[in-house]
């Protein structure tokens, strides 16, 4: 089993910048490299929606048109965590942000990913 822990998340103000984590580890968690990631995010009455995700060994990384120019995810397969650094927030960046993890091949659909972290919140204001 897959263990995803997120951190990082909090109320930041139009503008600011937040920095998620999401840790991995797991009894039959061999190889962090194995694994591609992603990040999506789950805003109140809103459909959960891709927000940017990487390859196995970080060398390739994808982002939704809403967030592309803003936020950078990078994997550190030394230290099992992917971080998504977050700039120039906007009120509408407010949701649970979510990490999730799949056995090699990137996606960028939620159904494709069996490990989930619990969420963390990020609250933008205006």
């Amino acid at each position: 089993q897959v263990q995803l822990v997120e951190s990082g998340g909090g109320l930041v103000q139009a503008g600011g910048s937040l920095r998620l984590s999401c840790a991995a580890s797991g009894r039959t968690f061999s190889s962090y490299g194995s694994y591609a990631m992603a990040w999506f995010r789950q805003a109140p009455g809103k459909e959960r929606e891709f927000v940017a995700g990487s390859t196995r060994d970080g060398g390739t990384t994808y982002y939704a048109d809403s967030v592309k120019g803003r936020f950078t995810i990078s994997k550190d397969n030394a230290l099992n965590t992917i971080y998504l650094q977050m700039n120039s927030l906007k009120p509408e960046d407010t949701a649970n942000y979510y990490c999730a993890a799949r056995l090699r091949l990137y996606s960028d659909n939620g159904s494709d990913y069996p490990y989930w972290g619990q969420g963390t919140q990020v609250t933008v204001s205006s």
